[in-house]
């Protein structure tokens, strides 16, 4: 087992298809290890300029392999005693001579056949062509050409860096000779940096300002938080994409503290704390209860002396706010015109963002009848502007405020809290772990957005297909799913949505309930064939489906549901449609009328659940039932009573969820 180091050292690696790349990179390196049979332990590091791989203990050599070569039959290997074609054919495969021949019985015929050892490679001889494979299966999106050179990589490759036990591996890949050779930091020196060994290698980086670990990198700078946070009684806003950012373009992160003129402060908190990260990857400084007029920068560079680089970004930071201030006063100047949304195209197909918004509202409409809520007129007014703000000179600059800026707007209007609250929160959820409007009112906002996005998409055949959806599309069904289940009200899907499609271009109502049925597989834990059980139960009322889910979840982990389960679904497979209605006179035997009285008794429930536990509690009655009865007795009158008993009690499991669906 020997040392193995390589580094591929690069231009700047952009953060955003790095990070998105990254969790990939491990995985892809350990699997071309295996396919080249050199399974071995490794660490992997990552600096904006470089990746590196280090295996403390890596084979010298690939594992030896036993292969197997089968051939034609017997008889058409040979013929009259002299090999044919095909058993030539076998021989150049196999490099064999015909004195070498075998045959072996496989699945009852004899067949040419031969197994023979091949040996492994040595390492140094295939590093060259594992390196290479793996940077071509990189993917970071977008790739470069550089030079005169026909390959392509994320960015330029200056440097590749491969050793076994200290033992240069000569070889050349994408335009570049492997050398003892590295990019120390570029406030030390641009110039390559030579090194003998690993150890050598290691310290050279850490003397030169690189901290090659990105977990080292991300506890530097969270420590230089905690200090600044202690040392100027401020907090320092939690944002771990921006931390993971900044941990991806520093090799040698330094927090430091800038500031801002407090006359900024006017602008929506939110818009100055967008500015910062989004443009500069600042982070947003806090005091007790408020956005404070510092910010935090994380600098590469290496220096004694910072001020210059803090005055630096403040010089930077003052023109993007001055900007804001601009569009922010001069938007409250206009104010919220939704007349302007004419003149934007929301989809082809689908009209304009006025289009849009009018649909809205129609929506709205549909969903204050059917949730019973009175605040229409309100609602209405909030739909009407919360588009508007697209309109601003600030949402043109920023687009992912969206709303925020439309509520402040609507605000300095003079328009309800509740109307400013619901332009603020339309879009929620906008992702998996945001949190979902704070009010009915707001709620019916947001979902008629959702199901205008949902019924126009799909209306003109824009469905997600495989593992595109351009327009997040499963978000919002997974947004609609949320929104209802939290307002805890009766809402039928399949109501609702033919409610609405005479909006839309026609198109198939059941693809698109069955899109948003299909999201719910993702949010319980359990075995999916509860989840698809409920919905077979045919119900489309969001809130009946999520309690029969759960009232199954909760049943299935008691001590004796398997076995109680056992009996069920053999009812539920006897039970065939029965137009007969239980005639009590044709109960012959005691245990049909002790079956049928149990049943009348045990579904005087209150809930879901104590239906789902009185019905499995039948259990013992449907036993003795099958044990005493004849079903399909000769006397067909007696045949059909019983087969409507079994066929009512399985009705009212159905209610719930179709136990045939089921699987343990």
């Amino acid at each position: 087992m020997s040392e193995l180091l390589i580094e591929i050292g690069t231009e700047e690696l952009p953060a955003f298809p790095l990070l998105k790349e990254l969790k990939h990179i491990e995985t892809k390196w350990k699997k071309l290890l295996e396919e080249y049979r050199l399974i071995s332990d490794f660490k992997f590091y990552y600096t904006p300029r470089r990746l590196v791989f280090f295996h403390e203990n890596f084979p010298n050599k690939q594992e030896d392999t036993l292969a197997e070569f089968i051939g034609a039959p017997r008889n058409l290997a040979y013929k009259d005693g002299i090999l044919t074609p095909a058993g030539e054919s076998f021989l150049q495969k196999t490099g064999i001579s015909e004195k070498e021949l075998e045959f072996k019985q496989i699945k009852g015929k004899e067949v040419l056949y031969h197994q023979k050892t091949i040996k492994g490679l040595q390492s140094e001889e295939i590093l060259a062509q594992i390196i290479e494979s793996f940077l071509k299966n990189l993917n970071f999106g977008k790739s470069m050409r550089w030079g005169a050179n026909t390959f392509e990589f994320i960015r330029a490759i200056r440097s590749i860096v491969c050793i076994l036990d200290d033992k240069l591996v000569n070889f050349q890949s994408y335009g570049v000779k492997s050398t003892k050779k590295t990019f120390v930091h570029r406030s030390i020196s641009y110039d390559l940096q030579e090194f003998n060994t690993a150890k050598e290698y290691f310290k050279l980086l850490e003397k030169n300002f690189i901290i090659l670990d990105p977990l080292k990198r991300k506890e530097r700078i969270l420590e230089q938080f905690r200090l600044l946070e202690s040392q100027k009684n401020i907090q320092i806003c939690e944002d771990e994409e921006l931390l993971a950012e900044v941990v991806a373009i520093t090799e040698y992160p330094n927090a430091l503290l800038g500031s801002f003129e407090e006359q900024y402060l006017q602008i929506p908190h939110e818009a100055i704390i967008t500015s910062m990260r989004e443009n500069q990857r600042y982070f947003a400084v806090f005091n007790e209860t408020s956005l404070s007029n510092h910010f935090i920068v994380v600098s590469n560079a290496v220096c004694k002396d910072y001020s210059k680089i803090i005055h630096g970004n403040e010089r930077v930071l003052r023109a993007r706010l001055s900007d804001a201030m601009f569009f922010y006063q001069n938007d409250i100047q206009d104010g919220l015109n939704p007349e302007k949304l004419a003149t934007i195209t929301y989809l082809e197909g689908l009209g304009t963002m006025q289009d849009k918004s009018l649909r809205e509202i129609k929506i709205a409409e549909i969903l204050c009848q059917m949730l019973k809520n009175d605040k229409i007129s309100n609602i209405t007014t909030a739909i009407k502007y919360s588009k508007a703000d697209l309109t601003t000179q600030m949402v043109y600059e920023f687009t992912n405020l969206q709303g925020i800026m439309g509520s402040y707007y609507a605000r300095k209007m003079g328009l309800d809290y509740e109307i400013c609250l619901a332009i603020k929160e339309q879009y929620l959820p906008d992702s998996e772990q945001a949190p979902l409007p704070s009010t009915e009112f707001s709620s019916i906002v947001a979902l008629a957005n959702k199901l205008d996005n949902l019924m126009g998409l799909f209306s003109i055949s824009k469905i997600p297909n495989g593992t595109k959806d351009p327009y997040a599309l499963r978000r919002a069904a997974n947004g609609i799913i949320k929104i209802i289940l939290n307002l805890n009200k009766e809402l039928d899907l399949q109501i609702l949505l033919e409610k609405l499609a005479n909006q839309y271009k026609k198109f198939d109502i059941q693809i698109l309930k069955d899109f948003i049925f299909e999201r719910l597989y993702t949010f319980y834990e359990v075995n999916t064939s509860f989840i698809k059980a409920v919905l077979s139960s045919k119900n489309t009322d969001l809130i009946h489906i999520n309690q029969s889910v759960n009232a199954l979840i909760k049943l299935s982990k008691k001590a004796n549901f398997n076995e109680n389960f056992a009996t069920f679904k053999r009812l539920a497979n006897i039970a065939q449609t029965s137009l007969c209605q239980i005639d009590e006179t044709l109960f012959v035997e005691e245990a049909e009328n002790k079956l049928y009285e149990a049943f009348k008794e045990k579904l005087q429930t209150h809930s879901l659940e104590e239906k789902l536990e009185n019905l499995f509690a039948l259990k013992p009655f449907i036993d003795e039932f099958f044990d005493k009865v004849m079903i399909n007795d000769q006397n067909e009158k007696l045949k059909n009573n019983r087969q409507a008993l079994v066929y009512r009690i399985y009705q009212e499991f159905l209610k719930i969820a179709d136990l045939k669906e089921l699987s343990l």
